[in-house]
């Protein structure tokens, strides 16, 4: 006994595989959006030299899931002051710390630290900051205009999105962000 087939429907299952794929595709974007990586905008000169205005950066949210933030890191991170922005800036010092800057010049600890990625000191001074647990000490590296941790204290670490990771516009600044590995001077 042979059993007839029924004609499949071919308009049917190619829509409901475009339904599908389309489906599965936004479930990746959405997955990939809000659990490992984010864009971000650099509004403003606080970072140059080594960003620029108007430059885009892939964010990495996973990497601070994963680890802590280091020395040197350039964080994306809520405002403290405005829970509606996002800010970028480098961790300079980092919980169980004291910070303490000097005409300009970044101490940690009492030993001075070398930070060749700034386009020079900031004109303040700021006296023997101790960072507590789960807090972090951020400065942007246009020192003469930043609004950061110098001004408004030291950072939540639970208000921190993620590492900047990739620069992709505008094109001549494509690539790796830079993460400078620097050391305190003894």
């Amino acid at each position: 006994m042979q059993s007839e087939e029924q004609p499949k429907s071919g308009g049917r299952s190619a829509l409901r595989e475009l339904v599908e794929t389309i489906l599965f595709t936004l479930l990746i974007y959405f997955l990939v959006r809000f659990f490992l990586f984010e864009n971000y905008r650099v509004v403003g000169s606080s970072m140059v030299p080594t960003l620029e205005n108007d430059q885009y950066l892939v964010v990495n949210k996973l990497s601070y899931r994963l680890g802590e933030p280091q020395r040197g890191d350039i964080v994306v991170f809520q405002d403290p002051r405005d829970s509606t922005r996002k800010l970028i800036k480098r961790v300079i010092g980092l919980p169980g710390e004291v910070v303490e800057i000097r005409q300009g010049e970044v101490y940690i600890n009492g030993q001075k630290l070398e930070e060749p990625y700034t386009n020079g000191p900031g004109g303040y001074t700021v006296p023997s900051t101790p960072i507590p647990a789960g807090q972090y000490y951020v400065l942007g590296d246009n020192r003469r205009n930043s609004s950061d941790s110098h001004s408004w204290g030291t950072l939540n670490g639970d208000g921190i999105v993620g590492k900047a990771w990739l620069s992709y516009w505008p094109p001549h600044v494509w690539g790796i962000v830079p993460h400078e590995v620097y050391g305190i001077i003894p």
